[in-house]
Order: structure tokens, then C-alpha cells, then sequence
């Protein structure tokens, strides 16, 4: 299976919801993952770190051990897991299901404050969950089935999303063609892309969705594409300096580089690149040939800038 490890596997045995907070989940062995959401129809999910809670049958084995009768879902787990400790995950590690088109997931909490008033802790004085239940965010969505396996995604894969602004485009009258040059591209440098959306070119509703792409989607880069010109509806760059924290100008430096070599129009692109939370931005330009002479020069360094994000390098590493 593409993108699957082979340190961490083991199996879904059940999907569970309820409609309502603070009572046990309901095994519905099926169920579909909203990528920066959660699990469709679950009154857990929602646009924060704590998407989707997951418990291993290991650990309720050892509350079942102490005589209680029960059921999954119980905990109020979301997906019930065979074969993996979770409680030994980092933070920060991902893991796939199904196959290598299923959903993503990225572990964000292990363990979480106990709720004294709950039936388990009742019974017998302690709870589970809060010690070896984790929790996570979706960063692909899709079906996720009871019997689906569960593994963990390639650590040398980066996920990237790509955002295209184009009023004509997201009325469906012009041809995403810049984001599917974008696409191929980084496909071929190593990476995986898990999102792909045309915006109009409305300042803020761009910068609402590079938010969601960074904050509750969690993927590694984000590539938009248009809207970096001289025009009166070109807003990308300023949409991105209003979401980022820190800006990467050598980025934006090497691309205007590789254009001038083609054409002197390419010192007017206003191109932006930076980083907010974990996650890098880069700006390119609206033509399919300007992607392409633009990502060229700059992909070889994308690596090596996620894992200096995601501290897994320092800065002075080499290559």
C-alpha cells in the first residue's frame, strides 16, 4: 500500500457517533471522515484539534478485566482500534485507513481531562480514556468502514493542499489547468496533494480558507495559484500576509528570479510566501507556464522546510 509504514498496524473494528455530548457513541460500522472536521453526523466533531477520538480494544480489554460489561463506543471513542497501542503515539504522527486513497489522520491529544461524573468512573473509580484514548484531526476525509486496516503514513511524504482564485474558474467558466500543472508537480517531488478548491477572488474568504487549510485541515503546504498581479481583483498576497506569522521572502525572491530569465513582466508578480502554525504558504502565478517556471526552482527546498516546521531537522541540517 502506497504511503503505508510498517512499524504501526492494525485494524478499525468499529465507527462510532451520537448525536450528543456526554453520553456513550453508538457502533454504526460504517461512517464518513470530513477532512478538518471530524466524523460526519458526530456531536464531536467541529473545527478544533479534538476531531475524532480513537481507543484501542486493548484498552478496554483491561476495564472489562475489572468486570464491566461493555460495549464500543462506551468511551465515547469515535473509532475503535486492533492491533496498535495508541497511547504510544506522538503527537504529530499520521496514519492512513483503508488504502492509499482512504483518509488521512493526524494524532493531536493523547489522553484528555476525566469527567468524574461519568458512568464508567462510577463503577469502578476510574476511566480509561483520559490515559490511552487519543485524539485527532482529518487531514484527507472518506469512508471509513469497520474491518478497514489502519497504518502509519510514509514519514518521507509531505501533504499539500491547492488553492486556486479565479472568479471565472469558480463559476465554472474557465478550466483549473495552473492547478493541475501545480498537482503533477508534486507528485513528482515526493509529496501528496489532499485538497484541491477553486475560490473567487474575495480577499477574505480566501483568508477564512487558508486559516482552515492550516488550522483545522493541519496539511504541510498550501500552493495558491492566481491573483498575484497588478489587477483590481488580484488579492491573494494580501489575503496570505493576513493569515501568516512569519514570511519566507527568499522564496518569492526565487521565483521572480526564475521569471525574469523568461520574461521582465515576471518582476511584477507580487508573489508571497510564509508560514502560519505548521503549515508553509506559496503564492504563484494564475498560467499554467508560469507554475511551472515558478514551483521548478523552489520544490527541491519544500522537504527540508516541512521538517524544520514539524522539528523533525534544524535549520543548519544538511540536506
Amino acid at each position: 500500500m502506497t504511503g503505508q509504514g510498517s512499524c504501526i498496524t492494525g485494524r478499525v473494528v468499529a465507527v462510532c457517533l451520537s448525536d450528543r455530548k456526554g453520553i456513550p457513541k453508538q457502533d454504526q460500522k460504517q461512517g464518513m471522515l470530513v477532512s478538518g472536521h471530524g466524523l460526519m453526523n458526530d456531536s464531536h466533531a467541529g473545527g478544533w484539534h479534538r476531531q475524532i477520538s480513537l481507543l484501542a480494544t486493548s484498552s478496554i480489554d483491561k476495564m472489562r478485566a475489572k468486570g464491566l460489561e461493555l460495549a464500543y463506543g462506551d468511551f465515547a471513542e469515535n473509532l475503535t482500534i486492533e492491533g496498535i497501542d495508541l497511547w504510544k503515539l506522538a503527537v504529530g504522527t499520521r496514519l492512513i485507513i483503508s488504502d492509499s486513497d482512504g483518509p488521512i489522520i493526524e494524532v493531536t491529544q493523547i489522553g484528555k481531562e476525566c469527567h468524574h461524573g461519568c458512568a464508567i468512573f462510577q463503577q469502578v473509580g476510574e476511566c480509561i480514556m483520559p490515559t490511552e484514548g487519543i485524539f485527532a484531526r482529518v487531514v484527507r476525509g472518506g469512508q471509513v468502514e469497520a474491518g478497514d486496516s489502519i497504518n502509519q503514513f510514509s514519514e518521507d511524504k509531505w501533504l499539500a493542499a491547492i488553492v486556486t482564485a479565479s472568479d471565472k474558474g469558480s463559476r465554472g467558466e474557465r478550466e483549473d489547468v495552473s492547478g493541475k500543472v501545480i498537482a503533477q508537480m508534486v507528485e513528482e517531488a515526493g509529496g501528496l496533494v489532499v485538497s484541491s478548491r477553486v475560490l473567487p477572488d474575495e480577499q477574505s474568504e480566501l483568508a477564512r480558507y487558508l486559516v482552515h487549510l492550516s488550522d483545522e485541515v493541519g496539511v504541510d503546504v498550501v500552493f495558491t495559484t492566481g491573483g498575484t498581479g497588478l489587477g483590481p481583483r488580484d488579492v491573494t498576497p494580501e489575503a496570505t500576509r493576513s493569515v501568516i506569522s512569519k514570511e519566507v521572502p527568499g522564496i518569492a525572491e526565487a521565483m521572480r528570479l526564475a521569471g525574469l530569465k523568461k520574461t521582465p513582466h515576471a518582476m511584477l508578480s507580487r508573489q508571497v510566501a510564509g508560514t502560519r502554525a505548521l503549515t508553509l504558504f506559496i503564492n504563484l502565478p494564475g498560467s499554467p507556464r508560469g507554475v511551472s517556471e515558478c514551483l521548478e526552482p523552489v520544490l527541491p527546498a519544500i522537504r527540508h522546510a516541512v521538517e524544520i516546521l514539524r522539528s523533525k531537522v534544524s535549520e543548519c541540517a544538511t540536506p
